[in-house]
């Protein structure tokens, strides 16, 4: 695995976050919030910014989630909560990529590129519109 970009290690680089709770229930046997939590989290963050971008409101076409790549940084823990940070990384003619972080206590510990289509012959303007709003300012 390719170290991440400096950038990414900092939430305040992400334009959007949200804080979401960990459960006992994602820890695995050592006690660590295990892969497949991770994946939770991140999807639990990635709907959350979808919907407070009103990206949930353009219904115009189907969409697809075609890919998801989790890199794990570092151990997560049960209590603490984590902030997910979520930018637009890229927008092409019928998909996008979505980059996010998951933070606990002010450290990276994992990070998500998610690919999304869209059926049809391309992104609606209204939803390329939120789609520019919230990208990266690099």
């Amino acid at each position: 695995m390719p170290r991440p970009d400096p950038w990414r290690l900092d939430v305040t680089a992400y334009p959007w976050t949200d804080t979401v709770q960990t459960r006992f229930a994602d820890l695995d046997v050592l006690g660590h919030i295990n892969n497949v939590a991770m994946a939770g989290l991140f999807e639990a963050g990635r709907a959350r910014f979808l919907r407070a971008s009103g990206m949930f409101a353009v219904r115009e076409h189907r969409v697809m989630l075609v890919n998801v790549e989790i890199n794990y940084l570092a151990e997560g823990s049960f209590p603490d909560d984590v902030v997910i940070g979520t930018g637009v990384a890229r927008i092409g003619n019928r998909s996008w990529v979505l980059q996010s972080a998951c933070f606990q206590n002010g450290k990276c510990i994992a990070t998500c590129d998610a690919t999304a289509a869209i059926e049809g012959p391309g992104i609606p303007d209204a939803l390329r519109g939120l789609l520019e709003k919230w990208a990266f300012n690099r």
